[in-house]
């Protein structure tokens, strides 16, 4: 995938607030988790800082289901 709403790493939707129009206001869920910078550096060099990881691949699902709840992120 070569767009900024989907994870360069799996193509999935990353379900970033900021790279859709109707929500870009909103703050990301990746502002209030911590992502692992090996976890960035395992991408190859040309994906990288062109679109968000999705929380997956990320590897953040424990991090946002603590902040919101076990069923708040089931979809991800």
């Amino acid at each position: 995938m070569n767009d900024n709403q989907h994870c360069p790493a799996c193509g999935a939707l990353n379900q970033c607030s900021l790279a859709d129009p109707r929500s870009a206001t909103q703050a990301c869920w990746c502002y209030g988790v911590t992502i692992d910078p090996a976890v960035l550096q395992a991408l190859p060099a040309e994906l990288r800082d062109k679109a968000c990881l999705c929380p997956r691949c990320a590897a953040v699902q424990d991090q946002l289901e603590t902040a919101s709840g076990p069923d708040c992120f089931a979809r991800y």
